[in-house]
């Protein structure tokens, strides 16, 4: 078995480490910390990402390097992304390791139909143009025969292991419902159809990427459920909880207004199409050909539920999802 590069120890990170290392491989798991995640076979690695020098020394004899990290700040992926993304190239092209991004939907822009693999990117925003081009860049090296490189795209996710903050959709309606308080969105109609990845998931997409040729050159989506609102989420997640489903409403216009102040939240106008209206991935042509199923939908949302209730038993069990 190989030895792979993991970039990034957040959820995703660590969740594409176990999925390595579950199919007998060693990783290093690489952070600016160099957080010790404490799991058996994998090596915590004190890295700068946007240092090419450190990626290439560090992914010298590995398998793959997986880009699993994120700018820590949100509102200004133009100035911090190109740089981390540079260097993950330039250290793939020297070490001739496999790269593996990890990326969402966001290139996608606006879109009036579920998105598939060959939805063309049409960015609608920054952090859309930004995305769509790593992207392009990576693949142009591998058409020149540069580097092998793959893309993974995941939509919203949920899931034990999610950095505060990185799940909408933990913090604005899993963990509201489950605690059995009122729900509040910033954003969003709450009965729009809405693609929900679990956490997992991603990281078992990404270790199959990383070990399987088949993968390079190409895009993949991370086998993802049937669609489901933001309501009947919080409904399931809260029967779950053996509570009654909880209200939903929207944050003040005029709070919203006045928080418009922080770069952040001006920065989420971007992806309001994301949550106004239908927004669905199909995963389809991964399944097929990896042969993945995505986590079922009970299985996940227990599993997120009980992360925001330790230690309380959950007794209920939401309705089936659709199909």
């Amino acid at each position: 078995m190989a030895r792979h590069l993991v970039v990034g120890a957040g959820g995703i990170g660590r969740a594409t480490a176990a999925a390595l290392v579950a199919r007998g491989h060693t990783v290093d798991l690489a952070s600016r910390r160099g957080t010790d995640p404490g799991m058996p076979s994998v090596r915590a690695v004190t890295l700068d990402a946007t240092d090419p020098e450190a990626l290439v020394r560090a992914a010298a004899g590995a398998a793959s390097i997986v880009n699993a990290t994120n700018p820590r700040s949100y509102a200004h992926w133009d100035r911090d992304w190109p740089p981390v993304a540079d260097a993950l190239l330039a250290a793939a092209e020297r070490s001739g390791a496999g790269l593996v991004t990890v990326s969402n939907l966001y290139g996608y822009g606006q879109v009036d139909a579920p998105m598939t693999e060959a939805t063309a990117l049409r960015p609608n925003g920054t952090k859309g143009r930004v995305r769509a081009s790593m992207w392009e860049q990576a693949y142009a090296a591998h058409l020149a025969g540069r580097a092998r490189v793959t893309e993974l795209r995941a939509a919203d996710y949920l899931g034990p292991g999610a950095s505060a903050g990185m799940s909408y959709l933990g913090h604005y309606v899993v963990r509201p419902a489950a605690l059995g308080t009122g729900i509040r969105l910033p954003m969003g109609d709450p009965d729009a159809p809405h693609s929900w990845t679990y956490l997992a998931d991603i990281g078992t997409l990404a270790a199959t990427l990383a070990t399987d040729e088949r993968s390079w050159g190409r895009v993949w989506h991370v086998p993802t459920n049937p669609a489901r609102s933001m309501r009947e989420v919080a409904a399931d997640a809260a029967a779950l909880a053996g509570r009654e489903s909880p209200r939903i409403g929207r944050l003040p216009a005029a709070l919203m207004w006045f928080a418009r102040v922080s770069p952040t939240i001006r920065s989420l106008e971007e992806t309001r199409h994301q949550f106004e209206g239908p927004f669905v991935l199909d995963s389809d042509h991964t399944q097929a050909t990896f042969g993945l199923t995505p986590t079922d939908w009970t299985d996940a949302l227990t599993a997120t539920v009980a992360a925001y209730l330790p230690g309380q038993p959950l007794t209920g069990r939401p309705e089936p999802a659709r199909s």
